[in-house]
């Protein structure tokens, strides 16, 4: 789901790069909601499409650390498969693959005809190479930390797996490379990394599978030394377009006519419940509290629409997501009332109380993140209108991280970004999220289950596993945040941003430049 529309005032952008596996539940502090003008101002066209790039941060695109640089990999480098805006696996240099019925051996046949921008043909031995360098890497350990072992073919890759998955595709877009010493290896996309020093650009190459005559044949790279440098240099449109999280942590702020394209991202917001102390060790308990929780208003209130609510933990665009028990999950305060009631609760002068004690509970949260803050003090004022005392306890994060360790909380604040097969074992036992210690064998299998499903099976697997989350309720989902790209007003339309690759689509987008 994608939003456009236009800002004026500032927004942010995070610079730090963004993991793409298990996580802690980090905080982040952000500007003010951007308003949407009443006018619209007049396009002014860039003479070129440019790009910001950081030359001294390195392009590699697997041991990089530099967000804004890495995700120019995705014109220059093609993984075996690509996610759509529906976090669906969509085939790049595999052309087929074949899954054993356990799920725990994929062979992988790749497409013919490829290159490398050196001229050198793509081979089996090209993608174990980039594959296990992956595995080794900060970026890509988590995702593919179920990997066995990885060989090559005849034209084919075969991966064995420790923990069977029905949805390898879905983790495997993992930027391909040549075996390379060259600070920027070879790679297969539409584009090759050309100049040295700050003088850089990005040349179509037409001999690519993917390339097409609507792409531009150059595209400038502004180099970039810091924050200040990338405000002025969008400000002033000598860039045509950043990316950014605008529910962000400490962002530097942008001003000018831009527009905003949101694209649906798998970072998860959700409440976690203390399952080992306190009311919430009561599942009914943990249950009533989260149909109290209004999450259209979290997100369109508070996160100002740059969020998708959910109250189940994967994204409403995946074809896992069952609408019908979404809507039986959603916001229902009269469920909360029956399910406190059948607990032993009673309900006197406003506030629920069992055997002579209040229903009290303390919600942990990081203060570091003025939105989540916000969050919180909603979350608050839901649950007191329904009977519940809420004492909000927003700590500094390193403060944060030690109560949460300690389990000093019944409920917490948290985010997360799950892998795009919409696994969660972090959360449950054994995992590193799991703060509440929740413990449950049913859940830990049916999660197994959903995991190794391949096809339609998986589509129940999952549904199973969500019915017995509701009756169970480690954590709830709220939300999955947005992420998005501010272009210059009028010079970008049709643009097709997905979480793992900002340029998805990039040969349909519709670029105005002043020629």
């Amino acid at each position: 789901m994608r939003h456009r529309f236009a800002a004026l005032a500032l927004c942010g952008l995070l610079l730090l790069l963004s993991g793409c596996g298990e996580q802690m539940p980090d905080a982040t502090q952000s500007p003010e909601p951007t308003p949407t003008p009443s006018a619209q101002p007049t396009a002014v066209l860039a003479t070129q499409f440019a790009l910001p790039c950081y030359p001294d941060a390195g392009f590699h695109p697997i041991s990089g650390t530099n967000r804004v640089n890495l995700e120019l990999a995705g014109l220059m480098y093609d993984g075996l498969y690509t996610l759509d805006e529906n976090f669906q696996a969509q085939p790049a240099l595999a052309a087929s693959h074949t899954v054993s019925a356990d799920s725990a051996t994929w062979t992988i046949t790749l497409r013919q005809g490829v290159t490398f921008s050196d001229g050198s043909p793509l081979t089996a031995q090209d993608v174990v190479y980039s594959l296990n360098l992956a595995r080794q890497s900060t970026l890509y350990q988590y995702r593919l930390s179920s990997i066995n072992g990885i060989t090559a073919g005849d034209g084919t890759i075969t991966i064995t797996l420790s923990l069977p998955n029905g949805a390898l595709d879905t983790l495997l877009d993992v930027p391909i490379l040549k075996e390379s010493t060259a600070a920027v290896p070879p790679g297969t996309g539409p584009y090759v990394l050309e100049g040295t020093g700050n003088d850089l650009s990005l040349r179509r190459r037409d001999e690519s599978w993917r390339a097409t005559d609507t792409m531009p044949k150059t595209i400038r790279l502004r180099a970039i030394s810091g924050n200040d440098a990338l405000i002025s240099s969008f400000d002033t449109g000598d860039i045509s377009l950043v990316n950014t999280d605008l529910t962000g942590t400490n962002s530097p702020g942008f001003s000018g006519n831009y527009e905003t394209t949101d694209y649906a991202t798998s970072t998860l917001l959700y409440v976690g419940f203390n399952t080992a102390s306190g009311p919430c060790q009561d599942a009914a308990v943990r249950r009533a509290l989260s149909y109290a929780m209004d999450r259209n208003t979290i997100t369109r209130a508070i996160l100002a629409h740059h969020a998708t609510p959910s109250p189940l933990p994967v994204h409403p665009d995946s074809a896992l997501y069952d609408e019908e028990l979404a809507t039986r999950l959603s916001y229902a305060p009269q469920t909360t009332a029956q399910l406190l009631e059948e607990a032993g609760w009673t309900r006197s002068g406003g506030s629920y109380s069992k055997n002579g004690s209040a229903l009290e509970v303390k919600l942990l949260v990081s203060q570091d993140n003025a939105y989540r803050c916000d969050v919180a003090d909603e979350l608050e004022r839901q649950l007191e209108s329904v009977g519940v005392s809420v004492t909000v306890d927003k700590r500094p994060w390193e403060e944060y991280l030690t109560a949460l360790s300690g389990g000093d909380f019944d409920l917490y604040l948290g985010e997360t970004r799950l892998t795009a097969d919409f696994t969660f074992a972090p959360l449950l036992s054994g995992g590193s999220l799991n703060y509440g210690q929740f413990s449950d064998w049913t859940t830990t299998t049916l999660h197994a289950t959903f995991r190794a499903a391949q096809g339609e099976a998986r589509n129940t697997a999952a549904t199973a596993l969500y019915e017995q989350l509701e009756q169970q309720m480690p954590f709830t989902a709220l939300c999955f945040k947005n992420w998005s790209v501010l272009s210059q007003w009028g010079q970008i339309s049709e643009l097709t941003p997905t979480q793992q690759n900002l340029y998805y689509g990039f040969g349909s987008w519709v670029i105005h430049t002043a020629s």
